[in-house]
């Protein structure tokens, strides 16, 4: 080594950068490149911060569910993204993810939260992002033991290698505590540089979050709305009374009260914001309410029928400033053209119909 006093330095080099030669320029430095799942909490903004230490290029990755009104409400993963100084993907779960909501092949958790199986599918698509956009590894901010169902050790084994990642998945929080990645074997990230965090304890990740100044970023609990009992239930009815469901469907669940008569359906929107909403996903066969002249819900029908119409204009009443006994309800289905005029009903009457 002696003769070559620079050596050690251009190894260290060579394990963060990838050479190669471009032409009459020669010889160009490129960062190595890194995928980090990002959920917009803090376990996996410390991981990328972690792997940003050590000089590499990390690409945020984050999955957007259809069960999920954060994007577009305010709660913008982009701006989080931004304090990490880190450029960010966003991919939708699709039509593929609802049938894994519906079948999963590890089962539900305590709700219908397939969480097994919802890892396993965006590692997936992790994969195939990381292979087109030339990443040497995919990264995680899951911490040992962490999680009831899905983060046991026998589980984290289990989803990276249905995931087709085995051995190949970095684990920055707890690396320490898992068996050696290709990563580390060959020498892209620093082993002795990762964490052994374990358990459900929050104080590690909030005192490292300190030192690296890292706030504004969601709590360590799950932001999924499968695991919410009464969200749940709204999913199992569509699933039970819709043999074809889309995205479409499984985005009108976060809006709304919704109420089952039979195999249709009245949603009733709570303020502007959901109103706005359900306009917006509103089918072309669906029929909408409102009570003019009066701060008035948007009510969607999914159904046909007299009886029907004349029960979601009651809902809409109902749920509407208009304080007289006889209310009249616009409706229609590309605009509000028709009248009817209805009796007002208490909300007592209605709650059997409510899904919840």
């Amino acid at each position: 080594m002696a003769d070559f006093p620079n050596l050690n330095i251009y190894l260290i080099i060579f394990l963060k950068y990838e050479a190669y030669e471009q032409g009459e320029q020669g010889l160009k430095m490129k960062f190595l490149k890194a995928i980090g799942l990002f959920s917009g909490g803090l376990d996996s903004a410390l991981a990328i911060k972690l792997v940003q230490k050590q000089g590499i290029d990390v690409i945020a990755l984050n999955f957007v569910s259809p069960f999920c009104t954060c994007i577009g409400k305010g709660c913008s993963i982009v701006d989080l993204a931004k304090k990490l100084n880190v450029p960010i993907k966003l991919m939708n779960k699709g039509k593929d993810y609802l049938k894994i909501i519906r079948h999963p092949k590890h089962g539900y958790g305590k709700n219908i939260n397939p969480c097994i199986d919802c890892k396993i599918y965006i590692l997936k698509k992790a994969k195939e992002y990381a292979k087109k956009i030339r990443a040497k590894f995919i990264f995680t901010g899951e911490v040992l033991g962490q999680r009831p169902m899905s983060q046991h050790y026998k589980t984290l084994m289990l989803i990276e290698k249905e995931a087709g990642l085995k051995g190949k998945l970095v684990r920055p929080l707890c690396a320490k505590l898992m068996p050696e990645t290709e990563a580390e074997k060959k020498g892209w990230i620093d082993r002795k540089k990762l964490l052994k965090f374990e358990g459900r304890t929050r104080v590690p990740q909030i005192d490292l979050a300190k030192k690296y100044k890292i706030d504004g970023f969601m709590c360590g609990g799950s932001g999924c709305r499968l695991t919410d009992k009464e969200y749940s239930k709204k999913v199992i009815d569509l699933f039970k009374h819709k043999k074809r469901i889309d995205i479409q469907d499984a985005k009108l669940l976060n809006f709304g009260r919704h109420f089952r008569i039979d195999n249709s359906k009245i949603i009733v929107g709570r303020n502007e914001f959901e109103n706005k909403n359900l306009l917006e996903l509103k089918r072309r066969s669906d029929y909408f309410f409102e009570v003019p002249d009066s701060g008035s819900p948007i009510a969607l029908l999914q159904g046909k029928g007299k009886k029907l119409i004349e029960f979601a204009a009651k809902l809409t009443a109902a749920y509407s400033d208009a304080d007289s006994k006889k209310v009249l309800v616009k409706y229609g289905k590309k605009k509000l053209s028709k009248n009817i005029a209805v009796q007002q009903i208490s909300k007592e009457k209605v709650r059997k119909y409510l899904i919840n």
